[in-house]
């Protein structure tokens, strides 16, 4: 197994783990809270969309589809809080752009070399993300960390575990 392909096998395990834990969950599931003052799920998963366009998009430019008019705008910290479920996508929605941000980035991910994953991630990134490789990790690991509160949530709405 080489870096590409190991980073790509985190990729899409974290993609199984987090569709995993969304298959069942409604709409309105989404915008349950783990506990008050945390973030519901519907935001977190424009957060995760938002986040993954801005790095992929940062580091190589014109490579993910655009996101729909405006929403970037819904997924910010002053957002965090609403709870209006005609403020937020359906979970449909959600998947559908997931899935075509990493089917791109996979995509790119693919034609890297071991030298380009060895390359500096953009600047803005560099506190937490050094390298290329990193920046292609942390779609799967960002994921990850957010997924790890869809378990509570799930099992607050009675949901058996699943992993």
């Amino acid at each position: 197994m080489n870096a590409r392909e190991a980073i790509r096998s985190s990729i899409e395990m974290a993609n199984m783990i987090g569709s995993g834990y969304l298959e069942d969950l409604s709409d309105s599931d989404l915008l349950v809270r783990p506990v008050p003052g945390a973030n519901h799920i519907a935001w977190q998963l424009g957060h995760l969309i938002v986040s993954s366009q801005g790095m992929v998009e940062k580091a190589f430019p014109g490579t993910l589809p655009p996101l729909p008019a405006g929403f970037e705008k819904k997924y910010t910290p002053e957002t965090s809080a609403n709870d209006d479920p005609g403020a937020f996508h359906t979970k449909a929605e959600y998947i559908r752009l997931m899935n075509a941000q990493r089917e791109t980035t996979l995509k790119k991910l693919a034609s890297m070399s071991d030298d380009d994953l060895s390359k500096p991630a953009p600047e803005e990134y560099q506190a937490y993300i050094k390298t290329l490789g990193d920046l292609f990790s942390l779609q799967g690991s960002h994921l990850l960390m957010h997924a790890g509160q869809w378990a509570i949530v799930r099992r607050k709405l009675g949901r058996k575990p699943l992993f």
